[in-house]
């Protein structure tokens, strides 16, 4: 009889650990379908409108996801309908009613001292984005050509070394700001960094010069995607650089130099 128990005992035991684990093996499964986490709807950027007032925001040239997997969407989304309009609606507030109101952005951004930061902040806010938009593009990156790749050649040395030279002034800006390339006053392309939303058409820059492209190196510029690696972000920069638009922009600043 007690040899009869002894035998049993393990066998209860062993049936009641299996029973056991059998229980955590059957609680994994699959969540309802109403249940499972929503996916993240991206909005048409044509669909955002700033207040009535004397400036507009720059339509987007693409889709939300089109810099992708550079710059993600979510990025793009909350940038341009959050960040740029509230540029936008601010400045013109900040012009409303002003000798300034039907000036243009190039003109009021000249005019834009360190007196007003309300309207310096808030100018340079819609500029520099505006800016920002067009020179990229989902199918750019590479090189540029004609005579924006001989400027950069001569003025530079190599494209080599205008990318490090360029990717140095935006890793090296402390905090906030943007990294530029420009032609300044003596025809010459020049690479320079500017402070929160200061640009180089302002007064009292370190350096002045006709913007021709522009990095937005804010941290709600790629903070959802990359976190703290700046770096990294500034490297796919590269990857969307719609250089069309740069050397048409730098066509455009040699011809009013002449």
């Amino acid at each position: 009889m007690k040899i009869l128990r002894l035998f049993f005992f393990p066998v209860v035991v062993m049936t009641l650990f299996s029973c056991n684990q059998k229980k955590l093996t059957e609680v994994e499964v699959p969540l309802p379908e109403n249940e499972a986490p929503a996916k993240t709807v991206m909005g048409d950027p044509s669909d955002v409108k700033a207040d009535e007032g004397a400036f507009e925001m720059v339509k987007l040239p693409y889709a939300y996801n089109a810099l992708a997997p550079d710059i993600d969407a979510r990025t793009m989304e909350l940038h341009y309908s959050k960040h740029y309009l509230t540029y936008t609606n601010n400045l013109n507030k900040a012009l409303a009613g002003t000798d300034l109101e039907k000036a243009s952005i190039e003109d009021i951004l000249k005019k834009a001292g360190t007196e007003n930061m309300p309207l310096r902040n808030n100018a340079g806010g819609f500029y520099n984005h505006s800016f920002f938009w067009d020179g990229m593009s989902g199918k750019g990156g590479g090189q540029p050509k004609d005579t924006l790749a001989l400027a950069i050649a001569a003025d530079f040395g190599s494209f080599e070394v205008f990318r490090s030279q360029f990717e140095k002034a935006a890793s090296d800006q402390f905090g906030s700001g943007w990294a530029w390339l420009i032609v300044n006053p003596s025809g010459k392309l020049e690479v320079t960094s500017t402070q929160n939303q200061d640009n180089p058409l302002m007064p009292g820059v370190l350096v002045s010069g006709k913007p021709i492209l522009a990095l937005d190196i804010w941290e709600h510029a790629y903070y959802i995607q990359y976190q703290y690696k700046r770096k990294n972000y500034i490297n796919a920069f590269f990857n969307v650089i719609n250089w069309q638009k740069v050397g048409e922009r730098y066509e455009e600043a040699i011809k009013k130099k002449n």
